[in-house]
C-alpha cells in the first residue's frame, strides 16, 4: 500500500469522533493535542471524555450516530464497538470527500494513526499501514529509549539559531552547508554558545548584500 506521509495542521479544524469508549478516547486525546475543534457523538461516554466536555475541551452530543452527521467536518474518526456503524460512517464520509478512519478496520481507513515519539516539536511517526500496530509500538519504544529526553529543548535552541542565521546569511549553498553543520553541533541558548559564535563568524565573511541606495532625483 502506498501511503503519503504527512504532518497535518489541525488547529481550529472541525473534527468528528463517533464513539466515546476506550478506543475513541485515545484518538480524541490525539486530536485535542493537535488543537483540533473536536465533536464527539455517542450514546454514552467514558468519564475522561465527559470531563473534557464539561470543561469545554470538546463538544459532546449524547446520542447514536445519524445520517448526515459527518457534514461540514474536516476529518472523521469512527470508533464504536459496532463494525457496521463504523463502516456506515466511513461510507458517508467518503461520499462527502471527507477523510475518515474506522479504528481497527484498515480497509475502511483513509489514514492511520501512527505510533509517535515526541520530544517538544520533534515528532517521529511510525506506521505499518495497519498491518501490525504491535510492531509500530515496539519500534516506538525502542526509538524512545534511544532519544535523549532533552532533544526537544535542543531543537528549540537550534530553531532559534536557524532563524538568526537566515536573517543574516544570504540564501546560497554556503548557508545550506552551515545549517547542516549546526544541526550536528551542540546548541545552547546563551549568547556565547560555540555554535552561535560559529554562525556570527560565518556571517562576517558572508554578509548579506546591501540594497543599492536610490539616487535623489
Amino acid at each position: 500500500m502506498d501511503l503519503f506521509p504527512i504532518f497535518l495542521k489541525l488547529t481550529g479544524r472541525r473534527c468528528l469522533v463517533i464513539g466515546a469508549g476506550n478506543l475513541a478516547e485515545s484518538k480524541i486525546e490525539s486530536l485535542r493535542a493537535a488543537h483540533a475543534d473536536v465533536t464527539v457523538i455517542a450514546p454514552d461516554a467514558r468519564p475522561r471524555i465527559l470531563d473534557m466536555a464539561a470543561s469545554g475541551e470538546l463538544h459532546f452530543l449524547q446520542r447514536p450516530f445519524a445520517p448526515g452527521d459527518v457534514l461540514s467536518y474536516f476529518l472523521v474518526v469512527t470508533a464504536t464497538d459496532n463494525p457496521a456503524v463504523n463502516r456506515a460512517v466511513y461510507q458517508e464520509a467518503v461520499a462527502q470527500n471527507i477523510i475518515c478512519n474506522a479504528v481497527d478496520d484498515p480497509p475502511f481507513c483513509d489514514f492511520y494513526f501512527p505510533s509517535v515519539v515526541r520530544r517538544g516539536d520533534l515528532q517521529i511517526a511510525i506506521s505499518t499501514a495497519g498491518a501490525s500496530p504491535a510492531l509500530a509500538q515496539r519500534l516506538r519504544k525502542e526509538i524512545n529509549a534511544q532519544l535523549p529526553l532533552d532533544t526537544g529543548d535542543w531543537l528549540t535552541d537550534l530553531g532559534n539559531l536557524r532563524r538568526e542565521v537566515t536573517q543574516i546569511e544570504p540564501l546560497n549553498e554556503e548557508r545550506k552547508l552551515l545549517l547542516h553543520q549546526l544541526a550536528q553541533r551542540e546548541v545552547c541558548g546563551f549568547d556565547q554558545c560555540p555554535s552561535r559564535v560559529l554562525a556570527r563568524q560565518h556571517a562576517k565573511t558572508n554578509p548579506l548584500p546591501h540594497p543599492e541606495k536610490e539616487t535623489p532625483q
